[in-house]
């Protein structure tokens, strides 16, 4: 019998559409982890986002065109299959199901979606569920919010060895090593206005925005 646990995480978002800055950072926790899978889960309708533009169906279809075959990486349609808003703490509970009790679970956001944490859906049950991991963002040493920090300081630890001792509970921050400054709202203008998104999108996601006319300019 395998003595293995395994390592999983989740990457939601919009994925509006999934562009390279998504797909490098997913390979990057990938390998900083040491995961087995990494999940990526569009989101059906973000609570605290406006409306995307394409149709939920269309954005996975993108990113499953984006993620092709790369290892470990899941396309993931569970938040899209749920009626109403997508709370990650039910996609938390499901993998945890799914994977076991001992399974090491990560839930990975950007630091920009963290600053908003205490405003999310039951953000301490996340921790009771899986681990936090949070990409830092570049030159940002402001002080977090104080009820941000009541509820992730005594979460805190310094290593990836340390967040893997136990199957959830821990918050690290992870630099990631090249953070790529592509922003799909960028991507979304740039493709209302007719220009080039050449090397900021997977060909196979650029060719599929072309052949179905997405995000482009409708009089």
């Amino acid at each position: 019998m395998s003595s293995h646990v395994p390592r999983v995480g989740m990457l939601g978002g919009t994925f509006d559409p999934v562009h390279l800055g998504h797909l490098r950072s997913a390979v990057e926790l990938y390998e900083a982890l040491a995961l087995d899978q990494l999940h990526m889960i569009p989101a059906q309708q973000p609570p605290l986002r406006g409306q995307p533009q394409v149709s939920a169906q269309q954005r996975l279809a993108l990113l499953r065109a984006g993620i092709g075959e790369t290892p470990g990486l899941i396309c993931d349609d569970r938040e899209l299959r749920r009626e109403g808003p997508s709370y990650s703490v039910d996609t938390l509970m499901e993998l945890r199901a799914e994977y076991g009790d001992q399974a090491r679970l990560v839930m990975v956001i950007g630091f920009d979606a963290f600053l908003k944490l205490t405003q999310w859906h039951q953000p301490e049950r996340l921790f009771t569920l899986a681990h936090l991991v949070v990409i830092a963002r570049p030159g940002y040493n402001d002080p977090l919010p104080a009820s941000l920090m009541e509820l992730v300081e005594t979460r805190a630890v310094d290593s990836v060895e340390k967040l893997m001792q136990r199957p959830c509970g821990g918050y690290l921050t992870l630099e990631l090593p090249s953070l790529m400054a592509i922003s799909a709202t960028y991507i979304r203008e740039r493709l209302e206005a007719g220009k080039s998104v050449r090397y900021l999108l997977p060909e196979p996601v650029e060719q599929a925005i072309e052949h179905y006319g997405l995000y482009q300019h409708r009089e």
